[in-house]
């Protein structure tokens, strides 16, 4: 008799329905966005010792994702070359993982890592994907 009770139970736990996701599907396929293509750029030389130097990178698309600010003494893009947002997750530990974001070219090989915060437009990155 407790055979049967607990397959019962077993079953109908099985079929319970659940809720859909708040997150959208296709947001954790998309890895790499096309952000324009590269116009020009402006250093941003840090005010204190230990602060990063930062770039900020104009495209085609600036009206409507403004320009884009990234970690860089330099800039190696060159002019009309196609830039994406690339977001890769890493897992420095076995619990913990976080996005890093870098844009690149399709026709160079360098990259820059990407601020978090992205200066021209007051948002976070991670807002884009």
């Amino acid at each position: 008799m407790k055979k049967v009770l607990f397959i019962i139970i077993a079953l109908l736990s099985s079929c319970a329905t659940t809720q859909k996701s708040s997150v959208k599907e296709d947001s954790l396929i998309v890895t790499r966005k096309y952000v324009g293509n590269y116009l020009d750029y402006r250093q941003h030389v840090p005010e204190k010792f230990g602060q990063p130097y930062l770039i900020f990178i104009k495209t085609t698309q600036d009206s409507a994702l403004g320009k884009i600010t990234a970690y860089g003494e330099g800039c190696s893009f060159r002019k009309g070359d196609r830039l994406y947002v690339k977001r890769i997750q890493l897992s420095p530990g076995p619990i913990s993982s976080y996005w890093e974001y870098q844009i690149e070219s399709d026709d160079n090989p360098v990259y820059y890592k990407l601020s978090e915060f992205q200066n021209d437009r007051k948002n976070l990155i991670k807002d884009w994907f």
